[in-house]
């Protein structure tokens, strides 16, 4: 048997994110390239186009978003909150399709931000805190960090091989 990852698409090279560009993480997209992990992006499953303009959790963080009590509004004031939790939905969706125990996300993304957001003044400034796709799979009991933390699971490793065979070890059961 075999466990999946969903993987924020735009750290394995999509252009996907607000300003219309992505990331390369060469070990995460390996693992995309061996079948191992999923891409998905939230915000363009949940209806947003690319680029678009930057959007925050104000009042809150991703749970607060769940329950009601925060919203997620643009640079502009427009409240982006449903598309939010569109996206959130669908991930989701993907994750239980494939089986997935564990997503690498973008952290600081009002979506998949894992530990750290913005605080929604769109002042640059940080709080601890998740977005709403993390949230949700959170509460799904799926596993969640980022691009920055994966490197703590890889660690675990202690066989000596390389980090992408370390995860590929990790993810069957």
């Amino acid at each position: 048997m075999f466990r999946m990852i969903i993987i924020s698409a735009c750290l394995v090279g999509e252009k996907c994110r607000y300003t219309g560009d992505g990331f390369d993480y060469p070990t995460l997209r390996q693992l995309v390239e061996e079948g191992l992990a999923i891409p998905v992006c939230p915000e363009v499953l949940g209806g947003l186009p690319v680029p678009r303009v930057p959007s925050e959790i104000k009042g809150g963080n991703g749970f607060d978003v769940l329950d009601g009590k925060a919203q997620v509004k643009t640079n502009q004031g427009a409240d982006n909150t449903a598309a939010f939790m569109c996206g959130a939905a669908e991930v989701l969706v993907v994750a239980q399709q494939y089986g997935a125990c564990m997503a690498i996300l973008k952290e600081r993304s009002p979506s998949c931000g894992s530990k750290m957001i913005y605080d929604g003044t769109f002042t640059d400034h940080r709080i601890p805190g998740c977005g709403c796709t993390a949230a949700l799979l959170m509460r799904e009991g799926i596993r969640v960090c980022s691009e920055e933390s994966y490197s703590v699971l890889r660690n675990k490793c202690t066989t000596g091989k390389p980090p992408v065979i370390c995860l590929r070890d990790w993810l069957r059961v």
